[in-house]
């Protein structure tokens, strides 16, 4: 958390850092083994784990304030109601340059946000990546702008003084970036966001936990967020190895891959290829009447589109459960393949 939100409660920090210290003991231990339980599970007290293939992490100043289920894969929601303070998401245990999707809803009334989440260490960092937000948003010493994703970034710094931290009580930066325009649901290039803070001379360590969070500060709402699966793709996201459908999601690959969103399945296959231009074959299944919106990475755009009606990147149905696109790669996504949410 952040002074942004108010002045930190010292208890509020401390139990948050011993959480966090917990977690990577138990992670150095080896004590931490992936599972895929096969039904949800509420939670209520502070605690971190693993859950259906993802890593998570819920805290809260105020039992009773908030409540929280984790569901299957990516998927978590939460919904609260006067709380103090409290962060739930789920993630992995250790952070990259990923390009992470995710979906869902978020509906604050007062301050919270919306945001990718982590830390690292040598240097000690906590950093945001912030997609939307309630009533406040977050800044501090300005350091530029990133453009990722389809959006445009403020570039943050603020400092946290012997704050309790993953660490203990320690000084440590804190580095945020902003996006200009809310939204909830895409894909959030981490690695475009490292390499600007690096070029605005903020300089990370070795990563620790991610966690697409949603977190809240006396306020009210409810957020259902799912987090797909991702590749560590280096600075451009999708990178050339994603694909496939594990924990419920998908980011883009080289070949194929599909993504589940509340019974609704879109698939998609590399097609046919040119030297600046691409096709995609998108096939529904689950649902007779649907929309699918596909995300194109940075630099990637639609040349084309047939079998649905098209507005924007958002394709619905027109009478058959497939459709095709034509992408133009861009300069630096030539194996990144867009994926789509489907509902």
């Amino acid at each position: 958390m952040t002074d942004t939100f108010g002045t930190p409660q010292v208890a509020r920090r401390r139990a948050r850092a011993a959480l966090g210290a917990v977690a990577a003991a138990a992670l150095a231990a080896g004590t931490l083994a992936l599972a895929s339980p096969a039904t949800a599970q509420n939670v209520s007290s502070n605690q971190t784990g693993t859950h259906s293939g993802y890593w998570y992490s819920f805290w809260t100043d105020s039992p009773g304030t908030v409540s929280a289920v984790l569901g299957n894969g990516g998927n978590y929601s939460t919904s609260w109601r006067n709380t103090g303070n409290f962060v739930i998401g789920k993630g992995w245990s250790t952070g990259s340059n990923r390009s992470v999707s995710y979906s869902g809803s978020f509906n604050p009334s007062g301050n919270a946000y919306l945001t990718l989440y982590g830390w690292t260490t040598g240097p000690l960092v906590e950093y945001y990546i912030v997609d939307n937000w309630g009533t406040y948003r977050p800044t501090g010493t300005f350091k530029g702008t990133v453009s990722s994703d389809g959006g445009t970034y403020d570039i943050y710094e603020t400092t946290r003084y012997n704050a309790p931290s993953i660490q203990g009580n320690q000084t440590f930066k804190q580095f945020w970036s902003v996006r200009q325009q809310k939204r909830t649901g895409g894909t959030i290039t981490a690695g475009n966001h490292f390499s600007a803070w690096q070029r605005a001379g903020m300089q990370m360590g070795s990563h620790n936990y991610m966690i697409m969070a949603t977190e809240g500060y006396q306020s009210s709402g409810s957020s259902n967020i799912t987090v797909g699966s991702t590749s560590s793709g280096g600075n451009t996201g999708g990178g050339s190895t994603g694909g496939g459908s594990t924990g419920g999601g998908s980011t883009g690959g080289t070949d194929s891959g599909s993504n589940t969103n509340n019974g609704c399945t879109v698939s998609w296959t590399r097609g046919e290829e040119w030297g600046d231009r691409f096709n995609v074959t998108y096939t529904v299944s689950g649902r007779s009447s649907w929309s699918v919106t596909v995300y194109p990475n940075t630099g990637q755009s639609i040349q084309s589109s047939w079998g649905a009606t098209r507005s924007g990147n958002t394709f619905r149905s027109s009478g058959s459960n497939s459709f095709g696109v034509t992408y133009y790669k861009g300069s630096q996504n030539i194996n990144y393949i867009p994926w789509g949410i489907c509902s």
